[in-house]
């Protein structure tokens, strides 16, 4: 399955995937190609998706031929361009600066991780790019993609090892 993300306004967009368009959130700094750590912007690009997590105490295990993880609470993912682990999970606490994966709002309960500057991260150049719930009020993320929690789970049944995210200006 191959998903088309394309800016619609400052912080909207649109999902195509499987026939469907869905409604997303996206960075408040709209989408570009050039991505920086801290920069609010959702990088255009096309990327694997690499992993499901999931908040296990709140939804079922998702269905998907994906690799799927459990967050747990001390899960969190480094996003200190400075220290080795940059832009991969490690647990909390940890010594530099890190994201909580484990939150109380329901952004994180469903997060499919995105191959955005992993293979190998460069510093600074971003980390944590996601596919995941959006916020109640349907505002900016931080630079991922957020989708309505069942709009999401209906594609997390879709995502294959093979699927991609195509992220685009317009």
């Amino acid at each position: 399955m191959k998903m088309i993300v394309t800016a619609t306004e400052a912080h909207h967009g649109t999902l195509r995937a499987a026939g469907h368009v869905y409604d997303c959130t996206l960075g408040p700094s709209g989408v570009r190609a050039e991505k920086r750590e801290g920069d609010g912007v959702t990088p255009v690009g096309v990327y694997p998706l690499r992993a499901i997590w999931y908040r296990a105490d709140r939804i079922p295990q998702p269905v998907s031929t994906l690799p799927l993880h459990g967050i747990e609470q001390d899960d969190g993912w480094c996003d200190a361009p400075a220290d080795p682990s940059y832009n991969r999970p490690v647990k909390l606490p940890y010594r530099a600066s890190a994201e909580k994966m484990w939150r109380d709002d329901a952004v994180y309960d469903l997060v499919v991780i995105l191959g955005h500057n992993d293979d190998p991260p460069v510093p600074g150049k971003g980390s944590a790019i996601f596919l995941h719930i959006a916020n109640q009020a349907f505002g900016p993320t931080e630079g991922c993609i957020g989708l309505r929690r069942e709009d999401l789970l209906t594609l997390a049944a879709l995502m294959t090892p093979a699927s991609v995210i195509d992220i685009r200006t317009g």
